[in-house]
Parts: C-alpha cells; structure tokens; sequence
C-alpha cells in the first residue's frame, strides 16, 4: 500500500463572490475538515499545504475568466508537487478548495502518462466559457483539463489535453438543463447522469468505468468528489445547490468500489464551505461516511 499524503490545495480561485466583496469560504475547507478530525481519522502525519497567489473578483480580459493569471501560476506550483509525490509512489489524498484545483492535478497526471478522471460531481463542469454566467473555472473544470477553451488554461507547459476527452467519466450531474448536457454530450467524454446512475446500478457503471482503465491500459485513474454529488438534504453547504443527489449508502457503496482498484493514483475533494455549516453537522457526516469507506481499503 502507499503512503498516504494529505494535500491541501486552499484555494477558492474558480469561484465568485457570494456577495460583493466577501469571498467563496472554500479555501478554508482544509482547516475545516482537520476541525472536524479527516487528518486524524486516516491516521495520516504527512501534511503538505500549497497557498495559492491573492483571490480576485476581476475577470481576465483575455479569457473572460476569474483569476485566469493566477490559476495558471498555482496549476504549475500544484503540478510540480503532486507530480514528485507520484514520483516518489505516494498517494495523494487532496483537500480543496473548489474545482479549479483539479487544474494542476491533471498537469503533473500527464507529466506521468496516460491517465483516466473520474469526476464524481453533481455537475458535469463540462462547459464553454460562453455558457458561464460567472467566469468561475470550477465551473468550467474538466472542459478546461480536456483541452477545451483558451489556450492560458488549456496549454499550460505545452501539453494540452492534460486528460484525454475519452478518458473522462462524468458521472452523478443532476443539472438537467439541455443546453448543459449537450457540451459533454457532443464530446467524447462519457456521460452518466444521476438518473442514468441509478437506473443502469452503481456496480454496473464503475465495472465499465475500470474496465475501460484497463482495456485502455491506462497508467491509472484520478477520483475527484464534489461534495455537491450527495444529496441536498445532507450536503446543503455548497455554493449550487440542487434537489436530490446521492444518499450515503450510494456514495460508500460507489466509492468503495473505486478505492478497492489499485489504479486508483490519488484523490480530491472540493466544493464544502465551512461557513454554510455552522455547527458542523454536515461536515461531521460527511468525515466519517468518507474516512470509514476509505480506511476500508486503503490501509
């Protein structure tokens, strides 16, 4: 088993201001799931904290995105170290941050190969700057790791598509507007709504999904969790809301199966505000739902 490494990528760059002048409280997610004992329930000792450069509610002139300049700046710091922890076969259990994060982690992924994402998200980030209401690069994540869209984003280091489009799996979207679902549709991502979750089984779809890492001969996969995939009703405190989601039983029985495959290169999790959770209830359920799954099969 590898050596477990806790990174927290303390970030809230991809993300607008809730309200002028106060800024998305992502990047204190790290702090908050350590207050709330993740740190202490994976029994992990090694922490490695990466800040990133000053948050701005000013759009990019060039790309009409927040933060553009600065993003680019992190993705390469964030690149460089989660590629030495590959190098040196750890595994890299991140805490974010929004979804943005995800930009350097596909970088220093294809620094090492040829890898798979499996985005486990209640949205598909799967968009055009041109849908984008916000100029947010959560919004616009896995669009932008695929290579689609400006190049400052997409071309980083010179290697665009950090992820192969096909080897995207998009799975747990219950926004259900046609317009949104048709840019992963028209792409060669696979796509597997909540809906279409439910109806083709949990087991069903993650079988594909590994399969497909090994037919592909993949050099492993990356699991990101937006916690917006649970259910409404357990995981209010996110910036999108949307009715339905995942219930635990769900999101153990589908993780679990993802943390049982040894291709399984590394982690992220995004998107939990700490202010939307006051008394931390939420975050306390989430923790242990996800460190019991985990330490299952990963110890």
């Amino acid at each position: 088993m590898k050596e477990i490494c806790i990174v927290e990528f303390t970030s809230n760059l991809g993300l607008k201001e809730p309200k002028p002048g106060k800024e998305p409280g992502v990047n204190r997610l790290p702090d908050w799931l350590w207050k709330n004992n993740l740190h202490k329930a994976l029994k992990v000792d090694n922490i490695i904290r990466l800040d990133p450069p000053k948050y701005s509610s000013v759009k990019d002139p060039e790309t009409k995105i927040l933060n553009a300049d600065s993003l680019v700046t992190y993705a390469r710091e964030q690149a460089y170290l989660i590629n030495n922890l590959i190098s040196a076969n750890k595994f890299p259990f991140i805490l974010g941050g929004d979804c943005s994060i995800l930009l350097g982690t596909a970088i220093a992924l294809k620094q090492k190969g040829n890898y798979g994402l499996f985005y486990l998200d209640g949205h598909t980030d799967f968009m055009d700057i041109s849908l984008s209401e916000t100029g947010g690069a959560g919004g616009m994540a896995t669009s932008i790791v695929t290579g689609n869209g400006h190049e400052k984003l997409t071309n980083i280091l010179n290697l665009s598509p950090y992820i192969k489009e096909e080897n995207l799996w998009c799975v747990g979207n219950r926004e259900y507007d046609e317009e949104y679902e048709n840019e992963i549709r028209n792409s060669a991502a696979v796509y597997i709504s909540l809906n279409e979750l439910r109806k083709k089984g949990i087991s069903n779809c993650i079988q594909s999904f590994l399969s497909d890492v090994e037919n592909k001969k993949l050099d492993g996969f990356w699991l990101h969790i937006d916690v917006d995939v649970l259910n409404d009703s357990i995981m209010p405190c996110v910036d999108s809301r949307t009715p339905d989601g995942l219930t635990y039983d769900e999101f153990n029985n589908l993780t679990a199966l993802l943390f049982q495959s040894e291709k399984l290169s590394g982690l992220e999790i995004t998107i939990l505000d700490p202010d939307l959770d006051e008394t931390g209830q939420y975050t306390k359920d989430f923790v242990n739902n996800l460190s019991s799954t985990f330490n299952l099969f990963k110890k």
